[in-house]
């Protein structure tokens, strides 16, 4: 990912909240036979205050990763969209995509069954928790075979980054008062309607002012 430094985020704490609030993430790998890429939910190592992360995947893409193995790298898209020249004003101007996006490299640590089952529950208790009436995954009718099959297909890692690169590109060139006129547009109820991504802009923009 190509760098530019007013764009480049390096505070630990923000890139913990991206990763955080979008777990969704794209794990891409060299191999013999070219990339290879495959997408499953990862979760910050809870016992760690680093960008440690923890994740499965299913036993045929580990086949295909060769993990533990080779280096990974793992793609956290945090909100972006769409943003129109006509919200700059009458001034020259292009169409853009405003992003955040975090890459951590590194070779994972393949996690131990009992260490793995972990994060298994910790995956499903992170999603299941807001539901009315949450299934965690050693609730009924789920039993403890039933886990421990699950468990078997799955093979989980742990990824410490030795390289970690983030970018934050939320129109931080332009003037504060222009940032809030495209959040507004952001938040309207337009084609792109985009509120996830104005919230963003805003705390980068609050921040900057």
């Amino acid at each position: 990912m190509r760098q530019n430094p007013s764009f480049a985020m390096t505070d630990v704490g923000e890139l913990r909240r991206i990763v955080e609030q979008n777990p969704w993430a794209t794990l891409v790998s060299s191999t013999d036979d070219g990339l290879v890429a495959s997408h499953y939910a990862v979760l910050l190592d809870d016992t760690r205050d680093d960008l440690t992360v923890v994740g499965h995947v299913g036993k045929p893409d580990d086949l295909i990763h060769d993990l533990g193995a080779r280096e990974l790298l793992i793609i956290v898209q945090g909100p972006h969209g769409y943003i129109s020249p006509g919200w700059y004003g009458d001034r020259p101007s292009v169409p853009t995509w405003n992003f955040v996006t975090v890459h951590l490299r590194g070779v994972p640590e393949l996690l131990s069954t009992d260490e793995n089952l972990r994060v298994l529950d910790r995956l499903v208790a992170r999603f299941e928790t807001p539901m009315p009436e949450p299934r965690m995954l050693w609730e009924r009718p789920n039993d403890a075979d039933f886990v421990e099959r699950l468990e078997r297909g799955t093979v989980g890692f742990r990824l410490t980054p030795t390289s970690v690169a983030a970018k934050r590109k939320l129109s931080q060139n332009r003037p504060v008062e222009l940032v809030d006129h495209i959040i507004r547009e952001l938040e309207n109820d337009g084609p792109h309607h985009n509120p996830p991504l104005a919230a963003e802009m805003r705390r980068a923009n609050d921040a900057r002012a």
